[in-house]
């Protein structure tokens, strides 16, 4: 059993910074790609960012250079570190990790930025 646990996101101001964190948990004997996805209500969710076991990164459009992902191994958490946020930042945002030989989803944890 894998669970994914979620926790940093909140109320912010327009500039401000969030940075929520995803853990892992459970039986645990390989962990590859970790992502972070956006979902506002109604709407699909899309990839934000990205990175390896290696620490290769990639980022939506959108983040502009603005978020950065990182992974801590030995805690096998995965952040993103949220700066100068916007208001067109504050869906829902949600942790997927590749552990073992699957796919596995954080319960997500809510963005709130006010103008």
């Amino acid at each position: 059993q894998v669970q994914l646990v979620e926790s940093g996101g909140g109320l912010a101001q327009a500039g401000g910074s969030l940075r929520p964190s995803c853990a892992a948990s459970g039986s645990i004997f390989s962990i590859n790609v970790m992502r972070w996805y956006r979902q506002a209500p109604g709407k699909q969710r899309e990839l934000v960012a990205t990175i390896t076991s290696g620490g290769s990164r990639n980022y939506g459009d959108f983040v502009k250079g603005r978020f950065t992902i990182s992974r801590d191994n030995t805690k096998n958490t995965v952040y993103l570190q949220m700066n100068s946020l916007k208001p067109e930042d504050r869906p829902a945002y949600y942790c997927n990790v590749d552990v073992n030989r699957g796919s596995y989803w954080g319960q997500g944890t809510q963005v709130t930025v006010s103008s």
